[in-house]
């Protein structure tokens, strides 16, 4: 099987990458992340002026790419810059969602997605969730010829700063039922939206959001109502392989990194790169990241494939990214020693960054469990 890029997305990587070295340096990464706003709006419709978004949307979405390597291509270069800017949860998150539930009328903001000219929150999780996709307790009734929105969503990423928050409610069924669950595309300036936000120990930003009493109108539902289960496990599955990627692209970075502090950092007069146990401990973790590229390129191959196998192929990926994004952080500033924990160098933000990857669309924990169900439904079914 050949891995090599197109020559299209190979174009993408490189120009990507240039820009992130040239204009997203740490010392301005980090004082966008001290800012209110968590990011910056010029940076944002920079990236995509580059072609960012469009890369993520499929052509009939109107962007170019959509595929799942041309995810994996954008999220490991937005994961070397640790990019604050909100790509996931606008560009994947809500967009993917619009864009598989949505009417043609609906699918018309996807092209100010594009340009930037639109913030979209993806706003799912719930206290009690538990990373659970199908336990929703947040509901919406009719109302007339409209709806009624009641609930509260948890740590929704850069909600505060949306311009429409993508909601999921239950119209029918049990707490935790597959069917019922009904999405919403409501403005984050309705009436009765309630929003606490807070920085993330990474940079971001995210805020809890009160629905109360809020009414939308008819038209704010997409796709048939009780029926958006599948719209979400297609969103979130392409936020589990966006993070992974941009995992990925942290991990490189640090060990880029590490391998030229091992190169240039004496102790007794030589270089600490020369000393064995350290170049075993760099050689193991050579391969751990080599591991985790494996994972990232079968997720992104099984994003078009059934079911199972592309649910498998993310859970595994998300897994094997929790595990080895833990080790490459502990041991990329354990390699550093005392300096690898200063403030100054990136090389903490990218531990950060690496934990935090891990707990969101589901920790390592949660994707081992899931990897294991969703074996064994499959043996059941072909039973």
């Amino acid at each position: 099987m050949n891995f090599e890029h197109t020559e299209e997305r190979r174009m993408l990587a490189d120009s990507l990458n240039r820009f992130i070295a040239e204009q997203y340096h740490i010392e301005a990464r980090n004082k966008t992340a001290a800012t209110a706003q968590g990011f910056s709006t010029p940076m944002w419709q920079q990236f995509a002026e580059l072609g960012v978004v469009g890369a993520l949307l499929r052509e009939e979405d109107g962007g170019f790419g959509g595929a799942g390597f041309d995810i994996a291509v954008v999220f490991e270069a937005l994961g070397r810059g640790l990019v604050l800017e909100p790509v996931l949860g606008s560009a994947v998150l809500a967009a993917e969602a619009i864009a598989a539930a949505g009417s043609e009328e609906q699918k018309a903001v996807l092209g100010q997605i594009a340009d930037a000219s639109v913030i979209a929150a993806f706003a799912h999780d719930e206290p009690q969730s538990h990373y659970e996709l199908s336990r929703v307790t947040t509901t919406a009734r009719r109302d007339g010829d409209g709806w009624i929105i009641d609930g509260v969503k948890a740590v929704v990423a850069n909600a505060d700063h949306a311009q429409l928050i993508l909601v999921s409610a239950r119209t029918s069924g049990a707490v935790d039922d597959e069917s019922g669950i009904s999405l919403f595309l409501v403005p984050a300036d309705a009436a009765g939206i309630t929003m606490v936000g807070t920085p993330t120990m990474d940079g971001g930003r995210v805020a809890d959001i009160t629905f109360s009493s809020v009414r939308v109108a008819a038209d704010a539902l997409l796709g048939a109502q009780g029926q958006g289960y599948p719209a979400l496990e297609r969103a979130v599955g392409r936020g589990i392989l966006a993070l992974c990627a941009e995992a990925l692209g942290a991990m490189e970075a640090a060990k880029e990194a590490t391998l030229d502090y091992l190169r240039t950092r004496k102790q007794f007069g030589v270089v600490i790169g020369s000393f064995q146990a350290l170049q075993h401990r760099m050689a193991d973790l050579l391969l751990e990241i080599g591991q985790a590229r494996s994972a990232v390129i079968n997720a992104a191959a099984a994003l078009d494939a059934d079911r199972f196998t592309r649910e498998r192929a993310l859970s595994a990926a998300k897994y094997s990214i929790g595990r080895i994004g833990t080790l490459v952080a502990e041991e990329c500033i354990q390699l550093h020693g005392g300096i690898g924990m200063t403030w100054e160098l990136p090389m903490a933000h990218f531990a950060k960054r690496l934990v935090m990857i891990d707990h969101q669309l589901g920790d390592e924990d949660h994707h081992l469990e899931r990897y294991i169900a969703l074996g064994r439904a499959l043996e059941a079914q072909a039973a």
